[in-house]
């Protein structure tokens, strides 16, 4: 037997061994190594700058004037709409990112490192999704100051920040599909391509950047059961108002089933990977 897959096959002992103080201690130790890293390579930051600021510019300005009128106002209607559906958007996009660095921890060796330390397997998963949490809140506080640069009015203080404690939750579901994804497949780039066919279709096919009025039937019937639509509808209701309740309970129920089905998946894939 290899010591890779003795490693493997000792891990859930191992785990059950160690109590709930030192996982706790293995992440918080897990998360300051990812930000002392984030720290020597700040180019790491550039998606979650450079992100919302062009995508806020380029639909704003773009689309801004056509989609405007369409919902009954012009430019300055469209930013209204448009900024709670792409905080909606950073926490989908910014989750891609967990599964990227998740691969080129595997490519690197510094996961076979981590699994040869007597220390908790799901502190090091715990530990990569607090710390794009981290980057996705970085990218809405970008976002949202751009957004008020293009004329976005903030008049609900406690919708925003509960949109963001929404956002994260969901994204914190949509992570374990990305690691999961980071496990099993080869490379990076293997990574970034499914998920690119993943969020594309989703982003894109829901309210996030248009009514989903005009949509044809077929594509309102997938709208209707996307995540990213409801999650957007809430966050729509909360930031200027209207109707919350039903999207932020169906949003909710999204967020926990993913995470009941793909966090044991995760976790399984990372345990036995040699």
């Amino acid at each position: 037997m290899s010591a890779a897959t003795a490693t493997a096959h000792a891990t859930p002992t191992d785990d059950a061994r160690i109590p709930l103080r030192g996982h706790l201690r293995h992440t918080g130790a897990l998360i300051r190594r990812n930000l002392l890293w984030i720290r020597k390579d700040p180019e790491s930051m550039a998606d979650a700058l450079l992100m919302p600021v062009v995508f806020t510019l380029l639909f704003v300005f773009v689309f801004g004037g056509s989609i405007g009128q369409a919902l009954g106002g012009g430019q300055d209607r469209y930013v209204q709409y448009v900024i709670p559906g792409m905080i909606a958007m950073m926490s989908m996009t910014m989750s891609q990112g967990v599964g990227t660095g998740f691969s080129q921890d595997f490519n690197s060796g510094v996961m076979d490192r981590f699994r040869s330390l007597p220390i908790g397997r799901g502190s090091v998963l715990f530990a990569k999704i607090s710390v794009e949490l981290l980057r996705m809140l970085f990218a809405t506080a970008v976002l949202m100051v751009v957004a008020v640069a293009v004329g976005f009015e903030i008049n609900n203080w406690g919708g925003l920040l509960a949109t963001v404690a929404l956002s994260a939750t969901f994204a914190s579901s949509i992570m374990w599909i990305f690691l999961t994804l980071g496990v099993i497949m080869k490379n990076a780039q293997s990574v970034q391509a499914m998920g690119f066919l993943v969020l594309f279709p989703l982003q894109f096919g829901s309210s996030i950047f248009a009514p989903t009025t005009s949509m044809p039937g077929w594509l309102q019937a997938f709208t209707d059961y996307n995540p990213l639509s409801t999650l957007a509808d809430a966050a729509r209701g909360l930031m200027v108002g209207g109707p919350v309740a039903h999207d932020l309970w169906v949003t909710l129920a999204w967020s926990v089933a993913i995470t009941a089905v793909m966090a044991p998946v995760a976790i399984h894939k990372f345990r036995t990977k040699n």
